[in-house]
């Protein structure tokens, strides 16, 4: 039987290459944490423009009460800034994330009924969301990162 036979690749280049591929997705700390970045900077775009598409208009009573507190013409979701100034990221070696700890986020993100017996409808306004150009700045950074 003949003996098998072994092709060895010995370049210098090449396995610098991969050594630091190895290196590097070995660690993916600093990856999450840019992503995490390009996260919050999404959502934070998002409350700028007012949603990404454009979140559902204010209802006339909604408009009315604000008025009468001071609090319009304003900015949806900003009555007092509260919701966008809690917007947090965190991310570890595996994963990135960005959210709020406002009881009251889930209703303005998903939209539902609320309220005494949840008279009140609100209309979804996702703000935790990311677009197509956000996905692709993400994929773009983790291809740069390899």
């Amino acid at each position: 039987m003949d003996e098998p036979i072994e092709i060895k690749i010995d370049n210098k280049e090449i396995q610098q290459v991969l050594d630091k591929l190895f290196e590097e997705t070995s660690n993916l700390m600093p990856l999450m944490k840019n992503i995490a970045g390009i996260m919050a900077d999404a959502v934070e775009e998002n409350f700028k423009q007012e949603g990404r598409p454009e979140w559902a208009k204010l209802k006339d009573s909604t408009i009315k009460l604000r008025t009468q507190k001071g609090y319009w013409p304003g900015k949806i979701l900003q009555m007092r800034g509260e919701l966008a100034a809690s917007i947090t990221s965190n991310y570890d070696e595996s994963s990135a994330l960005v959210g709020t700890n406002k009881a009251y986020a889930r209703i303005h993100q998903l939209g539902g009924e609320t309220g005494r017996n949840k008279k009140t409808k609100i209309e979804a306004r996702p703000y935790l969301k990311l677009d197509k150009k956000d996905l692709n700045n993400i994929l773009k950074t983790a291809l740069n990162y390899l």
